[in-house]
């Protein structure tokens, strides 16, 4: 087991602003910590800021101002191919992501691009599979695949790279009730830090413990997800919308450790 005390987070964001070229402010000083194996739901309304500062995990954008580290690595041109190694980010449209003949070229794509070979490629790609409950689909062409079944074939391309931190894209859109299921079982099971970006607030209540209210380019609140769903002022000042009928309070979830 590593100790807490000395491991860096997976994700430590600091002072974060960040300016489009057409002068648009996306961020305005964001401050954020994801502790190594935590699962944290980014909620916020369309134009917070969420996919700005996803971009900036792996250096896709770089910083105005502020800074962004990785398991204690600076996100800058020095070490963007192991940034990059250790983000993996996974994308709402999984047909962004599955472009080879078959699933299990698709999931060697990214270890075989960084070196890997042989025996220790194929076994990378049969563990990555095996995460996912897609081992038996991996000579399918991808496109013969359900939706539900290519965004797990999808999260396994990324594990395959043994990243630090999953962020995850809207994972539960286009989903039905049982592939939903199904990948926050898969969600649940793995040992990696999950950034979860999400409009689904009860699969966010679900999946993870801590949320982060990412609201006009900065950090609106930050607590158990369950508190912050109870919260209606803050909900609706950050046109935050629950199902109808659907009441927080009656979900058992973890505790969320507070301090």
């Amino acid at each position: 087991m590593t100790d807490p005390a000395t491991t860096p987070p997976s994700l430590q964001v600091s002072g974060l602003a960040y300016a489009y070229p057409d002068g648009h402010q996306a961020l305005f000083g964001v401050d954020l910590t994801v502790a190594r194996g935590e699962r944290v739901a980014l909620l916020g309304p369309n134009g917070a800021g969420k996919t700005t500062l996803v971009l900036h995990l792996n250096g896709i954008l770089t910083a105005g101002a502020g800074t962004v580290t990785v398991a204690g690595l600076p996100v800058a041109k020095a070490h963007l191919a192991e940034i990059r190694r250790r983000v993996g980010i996974v994308f709402q449209d999984p047909d962004d992501q599955l472009f080879m003949p078959s699933v299990r070229e698709d999931v060697a794509f990214g270890p075989a691009a960084a070196g890997l070979r042989g025996p220790e490629l194929e076994e990378r790609v049969r563990r990555a599979l095996e995460r996912v409950g897609m081992a038996e689909f991996a000579d399918r062409p991808p496109h013969h695949l359900s939706f539900g079944q290519r965004r797990r074939v999808a999260v396994a391309t990324v594990l395959a790279m043994e990243p630090e931190i999953l962020v995850l894209d809207e994972p539960s859109s286009n989903l039905d009730p049982a592939s939903r299921r199904e990948l926050a079982d898969i969600l649940r099971s793995l040992d990696v830090t999950v950034l979860m970006v999400t409009h689904d607030l009860p699969y966010a209540l679900e999946l993870c413990p801590r949320s982060v209210v990412l609201s006009g380019g900065v950090i609106a609140a930050d607590g158990g997800t369950q508190e912050l769903l109870c919260d209606e002022e803050l909900m609706r000042e950050h046109r935050l919308e629950l199902p109808f009928g659907f009441d927080p309070r009656s979900v058992t979830v973890p505790a969320f450790p507070v301090g």
